[in-house]
This record gives structure tokens, sequence and C-alpha cells, in this order.
């Protein structure tokens, strides 16, 4: 399964640390990968500051039949190419962040993803990310025949 991430969230750990806290985009990887070995997930963390990168690997994901879940960043509030892409899914997504959107300013009240996702959890720092794996275990666990 994929963990993929959109722009700015190499830099965590720098970028606004009394928003995102003190734990860096490889802090966040490795967390996303043991929490994933305790569910039985396979599963590879990515990160971009490109809207066409993030595309692809959205299809890669679709056409494999991978769930997913992505923190979309600021793509959740604008970038419909990233949603009509979602939009294919195949397998679970989950939408996740690290602060509250809707605790923010207004222009994040919105994500564009969300009426695509099988669900969305928020506000929760680094722990949303093992939140999310583990609604994606679950469902997968729901039905086996869900890739």
């Amino acid at each position: 399964m994929l963990v993929l991430n959109g722009p700015n969230l190499g830099r965590l750990g720098i970028r606004e640390p009394d928003v995102y806290g003190s734990a860096t985009f490889d802090d966040l990887a490795a967390l996303c990968r043991e929490t994933g070995r305790r569910l039985g997930l396979s599963v590879e963390v990515r990160q971009t500051d490109d809207e066409a990168e993030m595309v692809r690997w959205v299809h890669e994901a679709a056409d494999g039949r991978l769930p997913v879940v992505i923190n979309p960043a600021a793509f959740t509030h604008y970038s419909y190419a990233l949603r009509d892409a979602l939009a294919q899914r195949t397998a679970p997504l989950v939408e996740v962040h690290i602060s509250n959107p809707a605790a923010r300013e207004e222009f994040r009240h919105t994500s564009v993803v969300a009426g695509v996702a099988t669900g969305t959890i928020a506000g929760f720092g680094m722990t949303s990310y093992v939140l999310a794996l583990q609604a994606v275990a679950g469902l997968l666990a729901e039905d086996p025949a869900r890739p």
C-alpha cells in the first residue's frame, strides 16, 4: 500500500512546528512503516511537491489495486486533477491530515478530495496516520476480496 504526502510535508520538523509538531518526515515515514508491519501491511511512504507526480502515483495505485493513505496537503483545497485521479481508486483510500483543517483558516475548510475518499482522519498529529493505517487494515480484513 502507499502512504502519499503532498507539498511541504518533506519539511516536517522545520515547517510551522507549532502546527505540525517537531517530528521530521523521516520520523513520519518510520512510524508508518512500523505501524504497517504491526498491522500486516507492506507500506511505502512517498512525498512530493509536484502535483503531476502525485497524480501519477495515484494512477499507479489504482492500476495496482493498492490501498492509499494520502495527505494531499495544499492540494486538498484546489486540486481537481488529484480529485479526479483519486476517483479512479480501486482499493480503500483514506485522506489524512496532521492538523484539523476545519479549525484553521477558512480556505482550508474545503477538501475537494474528501468526496472520493473512503474516509478522512484529521487533527491527531502523527497519530492521524496510525489511525488511517488501522482503518485500511480493518477495511481489508472485513472484505478479504479487497486488494
